[in-house]
């Protein structure tokens, strides 16, 4: 184990040359994607299997995923700095991270998308103000700039930063305010993920996620935002677990996971109360109003299937809601661990088919299900976010006193 002057004192981290080869591999990874991503930006959008039927491509499905998990950035700020739950300190700069690491994976794919990032500005200079993907875009980039103001505190506390007097100051005189800060990210963030949900809700050629509402917000707005903070925590629990099993240390007391997971378990519940309910409403009013019966949204190919929805609300919502609004289910480390799994799981189902789902459903009579295949670039693209977010949360948790908790739960260090 080894002790720098830039590593956080009272800590101890694996050897320079473990830390070498396993950044090594996180960078192979990497560079494999961003090759993939120099082709489609060389090459053009012929490098995907997109096609007429797929606008949206694998990597929109992982764009609306990592927003939604990055959810818990905002949702435990709102917690901590506005709710007063003084318990997810502890925990409340794991959360930036991972929001930071998400939210700037998902401007990447953005970039990726749009063919021409050199362009990427346009979407402000010439913004389309009847698009909720204006609003998405407004919100996101605040968002992001808001996440790296409440993520530079952390960086200036690295010792051989923090001894400079100005970096000191500044990253004090942040924290005083950061109350600010959360306040504007719970904000932004309801609009943009709700209207990354109200572009699939106001679909009206699109009937699988058309959706009624109040106004010009269909109900997908207001689930996508609810689900996100259900969800968003337990990702955040997902990869501090992650993190203690891989450095073998304990990093942050149970009685604050118990409190996260109890707050995401009451979410999850109401969520998912409201996620029948639209899904009745829709099955049995919306639906046939447009003409169609709720089997024609669901076919016998082994892609989009009935096993899906009841994938996403029975397995994936009902089961580990559950589990985590009862303490036993808490505190059974096993079960809290299926339980996170399976909400992180959940919510990426429900992106999947609010994205890829409605537009594999035919639309007319004489059409068939169109399916889908990603090619390796666009695979690799996906995966680029993953080794980037393995990098800066592997420098982060080296450099950075990430974990106020840290020295007291591993005395031995």
């Amino acid at each position: 184990m080894e002790t720098t002057p830039i590593i956080p004192p009272g800590v101890k981290r694996c050897s320079k040359m473990q830390f070498t080869l396993w950044m090594a591999a996180a960078t192979a990874v990497l560079l494999w994607g961003v090759y993939a991503m120099y082709l489609i930006w060389y090459k053009g959008l012929n490098q995907t299997n997109m096609n007429d039927a797929y606008g949206f491509a694998l990597w929109i499905w992982a764009d609306l995923a990592v927003i939604a998990l990055g959810g818990g950035a905002f949702f435990t700020g709102f917690l901590t700095y506005i709710l007063g739950k003084d318990k997810l300190k502890n925990i409340i700069n794991y959360a930036v991270i991972i929001g930071f690491i998400c939210y700037s994976s998902a401007l990447l794919i953005l970039a990726i998308d749009i063919g021409q990032p050199l362009r990427g500005w346009f979407i402000f200079w010439h913004a389309n103000e009847h698009s909720m993907l204006t609003e998405v875009a407004f919100c996101l980039s605040c968002y992001f700039a808001v996440l790296t103001v409440e993520f530079l505190p952390n960086i200036f506390e690295n010792p051989k930063l923090d001894k400079i007097p100005f970096l000191h100051h500044l990253a004090h005189n942040m924290h005083s305010i950061m109350a600010v800060f959360a306040a504007t990210g719970v904000f932004l963030s309801f609009f943009h993920q709700g209207s990354l949900g109200g572009v699939s809700g106001v679909l009206f050629g699109r009937p699988f996620s058309y959706r009624e509402g109040i106004n010009v917000w269909p109900w997908t707005f207001f689930l996508f935002t609810w689900s996100a903070a259900a969800c968003g925590p337990c990702f955040t629990i997902l990869v501090t677990w992650i993190t203690e099993k891989l450095t073998r240390k304990k990093l942050v007391k149970d009685d604050v996971i118990q409190l996260l997971a109890k707050i995401s378990g009451w979410m999850l519940a109401t969520y998912m109360i409201a996620k029948i309910a639209d899904t009745i409403y829709w099955a049995v009013v919306t639906a046939p109003g447009m003409g169609f019966s709720f089997m024609d949204f669901y076919t016998n190919n082994p892609v989009y299937g009935l096993w899906i929805l009841i994938l996403e609300i029975v397995i994936c919502g009902i089961l580990p809601a559950a589990i985590l609004i009862t303490r036993k289910g808490r505190e059974n480390k096993s079960l809290l661990l299926l339980a996170v799994v399976l909400a992180v799981i959940g919510v990426s189902v429900n992106r999947w088919v609010m994205v890829l789902q409605t537009l594999a459903v035919p639309v007319v009579p004489f059409e068939s299900w169109f399916m889908y295949s990603p090619s390796w670039q666009e695979v690799a693209t996906t995966i680029l976010p993953v080794a980037y977010g393995v990098i800066v949360i592997s420098l982060a948790h080296r450099y950075l006193p990430v974990f106020p908790q840290e020295r007291e739960l591993n005395p031995t260090n």
